[in-house]
C-alpha cells in the first residue's frame, strides 16, 4: 500500500521556501559531514579508511549512479559489463562477481544483499559514505571489503522542492521531481520520482537494434516524524522498475586487439522490480542512543540471454528470480562525554530466494529447465568498546558473532525441444551451517587540532553457499571465506582547515576465496581458491584556497594476487594477479564557482579526469586492460530558482574495453562508453 503512494505523493507540497545551494561559497571545512550512519562516530573519529561524496558534489561531477563513483574514491571499481542483473563492487582488490557481494550496500539503514539491487539513482541524494576494508563486526555479512551507505535528505532538517528535465546524446530524456516539507515541527514528508531513457549505445547489427536500451522508473516517499527532541521516527519506501537491453558484447581478437561489430540473434532483455520499505526508531539522551532498524526487501526479476553471442541458434538461457527478505538490527550505544564509549546490537534475518534458469541447447536438442528455493536464517550479536587511554590517544576492540543457516532445494528435468519430451534427470535438498566470529582491534590518536594517526586488525567474513549449476556433487557447494586486515592511516588538516589530506597503508590476507570460473556448455561455478592477498595504499587531498575554487585528488594502488590457486592439474593460476582489480584508480577534480556573474545569480564549472587500469581480465592474466584516462566536465548556470547545466562525459573519446570475458568459443568483450553529452533544466524553491 505504501508503495502506491510514490506516485500520488508528490502532489504535497508546501515547505517553507530556502534559497538555492550555495554551499561551494560557505566557510565550511572541507569534511563536514551532513549525515552519519548511526554504527559510526562523526568521521574524524572514524579509524578507517572512508570517502564521503555530498549532493552538490554528485551534481557538480554529474555523477548519476554508483558505477560513475569507479575511481573517483580511491580502489573503488564496479565494473560496466552488461545489464543491472549483476552489479558486482571491487574495493581493495576484493569483491565478488556473482552471487552475493563483497561490499555491504545501505541505503537509509536499510540492507541490499543482493548485487542486482546495487544500482540505485543517486540524482536527489544527501550523500553517499564508502568505507574501505573489512566492516564484519558492526555489520555483518557479506562486508568483507567494505561497505557503502547512501542517504536521503530529512524533510525535517531540509525543505526544498526541485523539478528537473534532462536529455543528451542517444536520445538520453531524464524528468525527476522531488519534495521535502516540514509538515509541522514534529512531522515532515518526502516524495522523489525519476524516470530515465537511453536508446543505447551499441548496435546489434543482425537485430538492427540498441543492444543496452534503458527505460527505468523510481519512486520514494518518505514520513518523518518527531514527537520530542529525544526520539526520531521514519519510514521510507521505494520502488524501481527497470527494463533493458544489457549485453553488448561481441568477439574479441586479442592479437589483433579488435572488436568485431555485435551481432546475435536472440533479444537479450532483462526486466527487474525492487520493492524496499525501512522503519527505523531512534531515541537519544545525554547518556544513550537507541537504534532500530527494520528492513523489507522484494526484488522479482527476469533475464533473457543469448548466451553464444552469435548469429546462430546455440544455445540461450532465460532466468527468473524473485527474493524476499526481511531483517531486524536493534543497537545501543553510550552517548556521554567519558572516556569509555560502546556500542551493542543485535540482527536478525529471513532470506528466502526462488530462481528458474533454463538453457535451450539447439544444436543438441533439449533444454533444462531447473528451479532453486534457497531459504537462508541469519542471526548475530556483536558489541565494541573504545576507551581514551591518555590525551586523545584511545583503543578500539569489538566481536560480532554470526550464524546462518541456509537451505536448498533442487529440482532439473531435461526436455526434448523438437518433441517436448520431458525426463526428470534429478532433485535433491541440502542445508548448510556457518558460524563465525569477526573481531576488530584499534589504536587511534586525535590530536588537539583534530589530526587523527591509527592503527587496525579487522577480519573480514564471507558466508558459503549453493551453486546453481554444476556437474558434480562436489561442486553444489562452496565454502566461506575470510580475511584480516592490516591498516595504518592519517587525516591532517592544513592552512587552517583548507588542505585535508587523508592517507592509508593496508595489506590483507584472504583465505578460501569465493573463485568463480566458467565450465563450458554448464556456465559459472563458484570454487574455492586457496590462498590469496591484497596490498596497497590510497592518497586523498582537498584544497579550498578561496570561497569559491575547490580542487580534490584521490589515488589508490592495488596489487591483488593468488598466492596458491590450482584450479586443476593443468592450470595453476599461483602467483597470478586477480582479475577485476585495477592497479591504479585516479581521480583530478576541480570546481570554480562565480556569484553574480552578470546577468546570472552564480556560475559554477566543473572538470574532472578519472583514471584506471591495469586490469586483467581473467585468472590466466592473458588479456588485460591497460590505463587509460577519461575527461569529464560540467557547467551550471543559475538565475533565480532556474539552473541550466550542460556536461559531457569522456570528451576525449577515449577507447577501452569495459570488460572481457572468455568461453569454449572464444573471447568476448564489451567496449567502454563513448563520447556523451547532454543538457538539463531545473528548477528549485
Amino acid at each position: 500500500m505504501l508503495n502506491a503512494l510514490l506516485f500520488a505523493s508528490l502532489t504535497i507540497s508546501g515547505a517553507a521556501g530556502i534559497n538555492p545551494d550555495s554551499t561551494a561559497n560557505k566557510n565550511v571545512s572541507l569534511e563536514e559531514i551532513v549525515v552519519t550512519d548511526f554504527k559510526q562516530n562523526k568521521r574524524n573519529l572514524t579509524s578507517t579508511a572512508v570517502s564521503t561524496i555530498s549532493t552538490l558534489q554528485l551534481q557538480n561531477q554529474q555523477i548519476v549512479n554508483l558505477k560513475e563513483l569507479t575511481a573517483v574514491m580511491p580502489n573503488f571499481y564496479m565494473p560496466d559489463y552488461g545489464s543491472y542483473a549483476n552489479t558486482p563492487v571491487y574495493i581493495r582488490g576484493i569483491g565478488s562477481k556473482s552471487k552475493g557481494s563483497a561490499v555491504g550496500f545501505y541505503v537509509d539503514g536499510v540492507p541490499h544483499f543482493e548485487s542486482s539491487a546495487f544500482n540505485i539513482d543517486l540524482s536527489d541524494i544527501a550523500a553517499v559514505d564508502v568505507f574501505r576494508g573489512p566492516q564484519g563486526t558492526l555489520y555483518g555479512r557479506n562486508s568483507i571489503a567494505g561497505i557503502i551507505n547512501v542517504y536521503t535528505h530529512n524533510p525535517l532538517d531540509y525543505q526544498k522542492t526541485r523539478i528537473k528535465v534532462g536529455y543528451g546524446r542517444f536520445n538520453d530524456f531524464v524528468a525527476q521531481a522531488s519534495n521535502y516539507s516540514k509538515v509541522s515541527d514534529q512531522f515532515g514528508i518526502s516524495t522523489a520520482i525519476s524516470y530515465h531513457h537511453n536508446d543505447g549505445m551499441f548496435t546489434n547489427h543482425f537485430l538492427n537494434e540498441k543492444a543496452d536500451k534503458l527505460n527505468e522508473g523510481e519512486g520514494r516517499i518518505g514520513l518523518y516524524w518527531r514527537p520530542n527532541t529525544n526520539w526520531l521516527i521514519h519510514l521510507n519506501s521505494t520502488l524501481t522498475l527497470s527494463k533493458q537491453n544489457g549485453y553488448p558484447y561481441a568477439p574479441y581478437d586479442i592479437v589483433k586487439d579488435e572488436l568485431s561489430p555485435i551481432s546475435y540473434n536472440r533479444n537479450s532483455p532483462y526486466k527487474r522490480l525492487i520493492s524496499s520499505t525501512g522503519f527505523n526508531v531512534r531515541y537519544e539522551n545525554e547518556h544513550i542512543s537507541f537504534n532500530s532498524q527494520t528492513s523489507y526487501q522484494f526484488i522479482k526479476s527476469h533475464q533473457g540471454l543469448d548466451q553464444d553471442f552469435t548469429p546462430k541458434d546455440i544455445f540461450f538461457t532465460d532466468n527468473s528470480y524473485h527474493q524476499n527478505m526481511l531483517s531486524q538490527d536493534i543497537t545501543l550505544k553510550s552517548n556521554d562525554k567519558g572516556r569509555y564509549q560502546w556500542i551493542i546490537g543485535v540482527f536478525g534475518m529471513l532470506l528466502h530466494s526462488n530462481q528458474f534458469a533454463e538453457t535451450s541447447y539447439y544444436t543438441r536438442n533439449f533444454s533444462t529447465p531447473t528451479t532453486y528455493k534457497n531459504p537462508t536464517t541469519g542471526y548475530a550479536i556483536y558489541h565494541q568498546s573504545s576507551y581514551n587511554i591518555w590525551r586523545g590517544l584511545s583503543a578500539t576492540a569489538g566481536l560480532r558473532f554470526d550464524y546462518e543457516h541456509a537451505k536448498t532445494s533442487y529440482n532439473q528435468e531435461k526436455v526434448t525441444l523438437t518433441t517436448g519430451a520431458t525426463a526428470h534427470v534429478r532433485d535433491f535438498i541440502s542445508s548448510a551451517s556457518f558460524r563465525q566470529f569477526t573481531p576488530k582491534f584499534t589504536l587511534q590518536y586525535l590530536t588537539n587540532k583534530d589530526n587523527l594517526y591509527y592503527a587496525s586488525v579487522t577480519r573480514g567474513y564471507k558466508p558459503g553457499g549453493f551453486n546453481t549449476i554444476f556437474k558434480t556433487d562436489a561442486e553444489r557447494t562452496y565454502a566461506p571465506e575470510y580475511s584480516w586486515n592490516y591498516e595504518v592511516g592519517t587525516r591532517l588538516k592544513f592552512l587552517n582547515g583548507r588542505m585535508t589530506a587523508e592517507a592509508d597503508l593496508f595489506y590483507i590476507d584472504w583465505r578460501h576465496m569465493q573463485a568463480i570460473y566458467t565450465v563450458p556448455n554448464v556456465g559459472n561455478l563458484i570454487t574455492n581458491a586457496g590462498h590469496t592477498d591484497s596490498k596497497g595504499f590510497e592518497l586523498s587531498l582537498a584544497y579550498h584556497p578561496v570561497k569559491s575554487l575547490q580542487f580534490s585528488m584521490n589515488y589508490g594502488y592495488t596489487h591483488a594476487r593468488y598466492l596458491e590457486y590450482k584450479k586443476s592439474s593443468k592450470e595453476d593460476f599461483s602467483g597470478n594477479r586477480l582479475p577485476m582489480v585495477p592497479n591504479h584508480t585516479l581521480s583530478i577534480d576541480g570546481t570554480y564557482t562565480v556569484m553574480q556573474a552578470g546577468w546570472f545569480d552564480k556560475i559554477i564549472l566543473n572538470t574532472g579526469l578519472t583514471g584506471l587500469g591495469r586490469i586483467y581480465w581473467a585468472d590466466d592474466n592473458i588479456v588485460r586492460q591497460n590505463f587509460y584516462a577519461t575527461l569529464n566536465a560540467k557547467v551550471s548556470l543559475t538565475k533565480g530558482i532556474v539552473t541550466w547545466d550542460l556536461w559531457g562525459k569522456n570528451l576525449t573519446g577515449t577507447d577501452y574495453l569495459a570488460y572481457c570475458f572468455k568461453m569454449s568459443t572464444g573471447n568476448y568483450a564489451q567496449k567502454g562508453k563513448p563520447l556523451s553529452f547532454g543538457t538539463s533544466v531545473s528548477v528549485t524553491f
